[in-house]
C-alpha cells in the first residue's frame, strides 16, 4: 500500500478489530507500511486472513486473529496470541462496527397517514425493533468499550495510543439510522471520556471521524443493480462540497499523525472529521 507520508512504528505493534472491512483493512496495511506488527481482529476468521495475507505478501508481519468485541473471552484469547506472536500491544485501533435494518426506518419521515397504515413495507419510529437498536448500540459502544477495558492494560505499559473509529453521524444524525446515530456519538463522547481517564498512564485517546465512504455494508445502499447511484447516495453527495466519496487511503494521514507520538503527542480527546466538508455544509 502507498501511504501519503511515513511514520516509524518499527517494533510497535497495532491491534485492529474490523480488520477485515474495507477501511479497516487500509489502516492495518498502512500500519504495516510504517513497520507495526499488525494484529488483525475479525468476527471472521477468513476476513482476517485475507488483510493479514495482503500484509504478509508486502513484506510485513500479521497475524490473522477470530475474534468478538462483544465476547471478553475471545478478545482475551486474541490479547494472549498477540503478546505470544508480538510481545507487546502499543496502538489499538477500535474499527469494529456496522448497523442493522431492524434499527431503521423506511423514511425519512414520520408523515400523518403513516400513524394508521397497514403497510407493512413502511417501518416507522414505532415499529423500530428494540433487539435490533440493542445490537447496533452494543456493536459500536460496547465494541469499542470491551476491546479497551481488555488491551489498555498493556498500553499502560507502552504509553500507547488508542484510536476509535467514530462517524459524521456523530455530529450530523442522518435520516433512517437513528441507533447508529446514537451509538457513534457515544463513541465520540466515550474517545473524549477514556482521553481524560487515561491521561495520568500516558495513553492517548483521539477518534477519526470518516464522512461518506463505499463499504461492503453500505455499498448496496449506495448503487443499485445497475451500478448507477441510489437516491441516498445522490443526496450525500450534494451535500459534500468535495462532490464524491471518499477514498480509504484519504483516512490514512489521519491515522498515522494519530499514531505517531513525536506529530501528535499533545493531541488527547480528539475527534477528526474526515468528510469532504460534509460537516461544514448548512445545505444552502
Amino acid at each position: 500500500m502507498s501511504v501519503p507520508f511515513k511514520v516509524d512504528l518499527k517494533g510497535k505493534t497495532a491491534v485492529v478489530t474490523g480488520g477485515g472491512g474495507v477501511l479497516c483493512s487500509a489502516f492495518s496495511l498502512a500500519l504495516a507500511e510504517c513497520g507495526a506488527n499488525v494484529a488483525v481482529l475479525d468476527l471472521t476468521l477468513e476476513r482476517a486472513e485475507n488483510t493479514a495475507r495482503l500484509i504478509t505478501e508486502s513484506g510485513g508481519a500479521a497475524l490473522p486473529l477470530a475474534a468478538d468485541v462483544l465476547d471478553r473471552e475471545s478478545l482475551s484469547a486474541a490479547l494472549e496470541a498477540t503478546l505470544e506472536r508480538f510481545g507487546t500491544v502499543d496502538i489499538l485501533l477500535n474499527g469494529a462496527g456496522g448497523n442493522n435494518a431492524k434499527a431503521q426506518t423506511t423514511k425519512e419521515y414520520l408523515m400523518p397517514e403513516d400513524l394508521d397504515s397497514a403497510d407493512e413495507t413502511v417501518k416507522t419510529f414505532f415499529d423500530l425493533d428494540p433487539s435490533g437498536v440493542g445490537f447496533v448500540f452494543n456493536l459500536n459502544f460496547l465494541g469499542t468499550l470491551l476491546p479497551t477495558q481488555v488491551f489498555a492494560r498493556e498500553l499502560c505499559k507502552t504509553k500507547g495510543c488508542i484510536i476509535n473509529v467514530s462517524s459524521m453521524n456523530a455530529f450530523r444524525p442522518l435520516t433512517k439510522i437513528p441507533a447508529y446515530s446514537a451509538a457513534k456519538s457515544a463513541v465520540s463522547n466515550f474517545t473524549q471520556w477514556l482521553a481524560v481517564h487515561f491521561s495520568k498512564v500516558g495513553i492517548r485517546v483521539n477518534a477519526i471521524a470518516p464522512g461518506f465512504f463505499v463499504t461492503d455494508q453500505n455499498r448496496s445502499l449506495l448503487f443499485g443493480g445497475d451500478g448507477k447511484p441510489t437516491e441516498r447516495a445522490e443526496k450525500i453527495i450534494s451535500h459534500t462540497p468535495m462532490g464524491r466519496f471518499g477514498e480509504p487511503g484519504e483516512l490514512i494521514g489521519t491515522l498515522l499523525f494519530l499514531c505517531d507520538s513525536g506529530a501528535s503527542g499533545f493531541v488527547n480527546g480528539t475527534v477528526i472529521p474526515v468528510d469532504g466538508g460534509f460537516a461544514a455544509y448548512s445545505g444552502v
